[in-house]
């Protein structure tokens, strides 16, 4: 809204103050340009200044639970309109540009169920209607001829604070869980992404809140397909929206919308379809960016040497905020803003004067920043006496998860001991690793902390066993169980070849004894049958784990020569797979170390200082160590180390019995119920050996006979994968 005063003219300037002050009828038509969100700069243009189109009527209709509202115009509008909603108060604002009002402004009340009034109004060569609504609502518009027609849909639009839930339901026992059918993703009008989901019933709790720069909708209660437990990415749609992803967060079905840019969005449910709209905003160049935390409805002002009292009167008619003005708010101001959350115009005008305020319920009080810091630390000492004077009180406080102990420390603010107790870890371990907290209790405080029963017994002044009570609520809570399974597979595969040849020669001899023999040659010849076994040329082949080579021999007979050629051939081949896998699993609470191991312990004689031998032990085991954490959002965060011991007994040492270690340690981040591969290793050794005679073996083919060959490969692969999955007690009942 604009107030523009002709320069020069004072007269008119104090004049305004004094309808400012007095709060007569004038001052109250003006406020009514403010509420519309315009800029009085003077007053209404009439109708005829506008040359081309004019508003003749607006008319209001219901049609079932909706609403529609019929804007007339002389003739067809040469745009469509431009249309903006706020949240708080719940409006829509529609400008008409090149379009005037016969009445230069005019206010209908209508009092229905969605639409409470309209305010008209034009403003130089533009017309604004603004709705008045009794809450956030869905609508759609569209021009048909000379007619601007507006639907207001009874769904709700979802504000983004507080975050909306949808049909709540009353559970009944023996129901069916509600469940998630699909997850569609498509593209709307003006570059918007829309996100549909497919429920089983209607009846499905829905809770959608901003995170960040991500949309999470949580489905509570809700069960989630294996087959919608995923990563969608969407950003070829050309929308805000660039991936979503489905995962189940352990009490419901969860689905993150990961936006990027500038962007608004809005849900609603009909029936069984749940749709979140999530549009890019286009900001105008001309308007002024609001400053970090100001969400306030957008105002104008254009005063000079106005009151500073009657300005800040002004900003109480555009918020409905009763503003209390200290008696040393004084002088004037000259201003000119348009278009900015109105906190934001506040804050500027305080700043400029040195003022600051406090707000309580709709009363915003406005001082000097001294006069106010010299008032709250005279309260402040005020309450500090009253509450080294305030009689105690006793109260015992039962702890159902926590350890006694452990929140006495934290009560008194002593810091927690390194090696708490098996039962503090085991009732909840908050305390456990967590900071020093400032102590809670006044310093006229007790406690008394009975470990046999669980109770505290705390005496202090009221306000404070308010304080420790509602803390107790916070902490004293169960904690969330997690099971981590780890999967360590182990894979072999050997192979190796062996070839080999002996090549021999014998003559055939007179012997002395009983006839011929074949033998080499041996001199003198002394007894009959005599056969010297050892080949001219040995290669044979080699055994492969112990086992002996096949073999195959010839043996040509030369009756002409009386020789003999002996040729035998060896071979051996030995193909072997082999798969081990181990998978620990372990439960654990949320953010508490977790450990299971099996194994065996080695013993090592190691000698001592003094001379003498002493047996030591090593562990050759099995181990998963864990601590995981899940996040707000129901993935989980694991510091996890796995260990993968065996002893090699094939490899023994004087020394002892070596051991084979596979070991891995990572923090990694896993979907609830996902499985991620952690670590991994492949080794292949490949070796090829060849015994020969120098020459005669390089012959090709016939060198085979002179030569020994022996071909190994062997490969061996090693992963480690782990699976988390939050227990809840509907996991827990199946």
């Amino acid at each position: 809204m604009t107030m523009r005063l002709v320069k020069g003219s004072l007269s008119q300037a104090d004049r305004l103050v004094r309808i400012a002050r007095g709060g007569v009828v004038a001052w109250l038509s003006l406020c009514l340009v403010l509420v519309a969100g315009q800029a009085a700069a003077q007053q209404a243009v009439p109708a005829a200044a506008v040359s081309g189109n004019t508003i003749e009527k607006v008319e209001q209709a219901t049609a079932g639970e909706s609403t529609v509202v019929t804007v007339t115009l002389k003739s067809a509008p040469a745009q469509k309109p431009v249309e903006f909603s706020t949240q708080q108060p719940a409006r829509i604002a529609i400008d008409f540009f090149g379009a005037g009002f016969a009445q230069g402004r005019a206010n209908y009340q209508y009092g229905g169920k969605l639409l409470r009034s309209a305010n008209v109004v034009q403003i130089g060569d533009r017309t604004r209607l603004v709705l008045d609504l009794t809450r956030q609502t869905q609508y759609k518009s569209e021009v048909r001829g000379n007619q601007y027609v507006l639907t207001l849909e009874a769904a709700p639009v979802a504000a983004a604070t507080p975050a909306p839930t949808f049909s709540a339901p009353t559970p009944v026992p023996g129901a069916e869980r509600p469940a998630v059918r699909n997850v569609d993703f498509r593209r709307g009008e003006d570059q918007a992404g829309r996100v549909v989901v497919d429920l089983s019933t209607a009846n499905s709790a829905i809770n959608i809140a901003q995170q960040g720069q991500n949309l999470v909708v949580d489905f509570v209660g809700a069960t989630l397909p294996q087959s919608l437990r995923r990563r969608y990415d969407v950003s070829d749609f050309g929308t805000p929206v660039q991936a979503m992803r489905a995962t189940d967060n352990g009490s419901g079905a969860r689905l993150i919308i990961e936006p990027r840019g500038n962007w608004q969005y809005s849900s609603y449910q009909t029936d069984t379809q749940f749709v979140v709209e999530v549009r890019p905003t286009k900001d105008d160049p001309n308007k002024l960016i609001s400053g970090p935390g100001y969400r306030g409805e957008r105002l104008s002002l254009n005063f000079q040497n106005i009151d500073v009292r009657s300005l800040l009167q002004v900003f109480a008619d555009f918020t409905n905020l009763n503003i209390v003005t200290s008696d040393s708010v004084t002088g004037t101001l000259s201003l000119r803003l348009k278009d900015v959350p109105w906190d934001q115009a506040l804050q500027i005008v305080l700043d400029s004067k040195g003022l600051a305020s406090r707000r309580n319920g709709n009363v915003l009080w406005v001082a000097p920043r001294g006069e106010l810091a010299t008032k709250e630390k005279a309260e402040l000492e005020s309450q500090q006496q009253v509450t080294e004077l305030e009689p105690l009180r006793s109260q015992v406080f039962r702890l159902n998860y926590q350890n006694a102990n452990d929140v006495r420390n934290m009560l008194l603010g002593i810091a927690p001991v390194a090696a708490g107790g098996a039962a503090g870890a085991a009732a909840g371990g908050a305390a456990a690793g967590a900071a020093t907290p400032s102590r809670i209790l006044s310093k006229r405080g007790s406690l008394t902390a009975d470990v046999r029963t669980n109770q505290l017994f705390v005496s202090d002044i009221p306000g404070k066993l308010e304080e420790v009570q509602a803390f107790l609520q916070k902490i004293d809570i169960p904690v969330r169980q997690v099971m981590i399974e780890a999967r360590i597979v182990e894979a072999k595969d050997t192979f190796s070849r062996n070839l080999g040849a002996k090549l021999g020669f014998a003559a055939k001899t007179n012997g002395a004894g009983y006839g011929n023999t074949y033998t080499n040659v041996v001199q003198p010849i002394t007894q009959n049958g005599q056969w010297d076994n050892s080949p001219a040329i040995s290669f044979p082949a080699n055994p492969i784990n112990s086992i002996n080579p096949g073999s195959v021999a010839v043996s040509l007979f030369n009756a002409t020569a009386g020789r003999f050629l002996a040729l035998e051939l060896s071979a051996l081949e030995a193909d072997g797979l082999g798969k081990i896998i181990s998978s620990p699993r372990v439960v654990t609470a949320d953010n508490i170390k977790a450990l299971i191991e099996q194994g065996t312990e080695i013993p090592y004689q190691a000698a001592t200082s003094s001379g003498a031998t002493s047996v030591t032990f090593k562990k050759a085991n099995l181990k998963l160590e864990v601590t995981p954490k899940i996040t707000p959002d129901g993935n989980i965060f694991m510091d996890v180390d796995v260990t993968k011991d065996s002893p090699n007994y094939s490899q023994q040492t004087p020394g002892g019995i070596p051991i084979d270690t596979k070991h891995v340690q990572t923090q990694v981040l896993i979907d609830n119920g996902g499985t991620v591969v952690i670590g991994g290793i492949y080794t292949q050794d490949e070796s090829t050996s060849v015994s020969k005679v120098p020459l005669l073996g390089d012959i090709p083919v016939v060198g085979n006979l002179f030569k020994s060959t022996s071909k190994s490969n062997n490969r061996t692969e090693l992963l480690i994968f782990l699976t988390p999955r939050v227990l809840s007690d509907q996991l827990s009942l199946k």
